[in-house]
């Protein structure tokens, strides 16, 4: 009996980029037909190009594909959970669907999985991106790595197969701001990794503005460690001790008659210093307070306009 293979692909002005990625899906459908039966869960996050349009023209002669419609961008991890929850599969993988994930790949991880891990994890060797951009997304994968998740990929992955275990227990999370990588990895199953070369994109733009890149990077740390809470009290015990010192410094200069009338560009400076970092702080703690709120209000993650099921 043939296992079933899911597929989720999460879309967002994508249009450019779909005709390519259900040919290679098919590819690869037909490549693993003794094996597995496939389904192809397109997520539409809202896109205000054609990708629905075009989507629903590839389902009139594709039944394996299913197409859910969201009313408004709601943004990639609630889209790709969103997808997650129609999976009716034995194993599932989201695929990004500007290529840059070769789901030819999929073959070999679905032998891992065969072999009995929950998880595969294609790890990047590699990627063809400019410099900067490969040093930030690296010192995101190290910092995570070291302050956050202990067991996250060095290099950082997109493409990850999950087992029905897997898919059921991120179907049970209803957390907000969230990083879907990272809630695999704190569940604790073990991973068995394969390692590719990430290609650049052939076609359109990326929509994962730095701004979203921005919110993905703090929404991981606030969800997944207590580093920054933890900082700002190593910062406001460093800062005290520093003043308890000086203060005594002061006296003591004070008390031997040493004390004269300076120390005006001091005083500005630490002023400006210490307002500046009451400020970060409150951003921080402001940050959380914020998360708290969005959960405590518990409005759906995304709402569906339509299904093509």
């Amino acid at each position: 009996m043939k296992s079933l293979f899911s597929i989720v692909v999460p879309i967002y002005k994508s249009e450019m980029n779909i005709s390519v990625a259900i040919e290679r899906i098919e590819a690869l459908k037909n490549n693993i037909s003794n094996e597995f039966d496939v389904e192809v869960i397109f997520v539409d996050d809202g896109s205000p190009d054609n990708s629905f349009k075009l989507l629903s023209q590839y389902k009139q002669t594709r039944d394996w594909i299913k197409i859910v419609k969201f009313t408004r961008n709601f943004g990639v991890p609630n889209g790709i959970l969103a997808g997650l929850s129609y999976v009716k599969g034995d194993c599932a993988v989201v695929l990004v669907p500007d290529m840059q994930d070769p789901p030819e790949l999929l073959t070999g991880m679905l032998e891992e999985w065969k072999n009995g891990y929950k998880i595969v994890l294609a790890e990047r060797e590699d990627r063809e991106e400019p410099k900067l951009q490969k040093i930030i997304s690296n010192t995101f994968h190290l910092l995570m790595k070291n302050f956050a998740l202990p067991n996250y990929p060095s290099n950082g992955s997109d493409l990850i197969l999950l087992d029905r275990v897997v898919v059921n227990y991120l179907n049970e999370m209803k957390e907000k701001n969230t990083n879907y990588l990272s809630l695999i990895l704190w569940s604790g199953y073990e991973y068995k990794k394969i390692y590719y070369v990430r290609k650049k994109r052939e076609l359109g733009k990326s929509s994962f503005t730095f701004g979203k890149k921005l919110k993905y990077a703090i929404d991981s740390f606030l969800s997944f460690s207590y580093m920054p809470i933890r900082a700002i009290s190593s910062l406001g015990l460093l800062v005290a001790c520093l003043s308890f010192l000086y203060g005594v410094f002061i006296f003591i200069n004070a008390l031997f008659g040493n004390m004269e009338v300076r120390g005006y560009a001091t005083i500005v400076v630490l002023i400006t210093f210490l307002l500046g970092l009451i400020i970060l702080i409150l951003g921080i703690i402001a940050e959380y307070l914020w998360r708290i709120l969005d959960e405590a209000k518990n409005r759906p993650r995304y709402i569906i306009e339509e299904e093509l099921l």
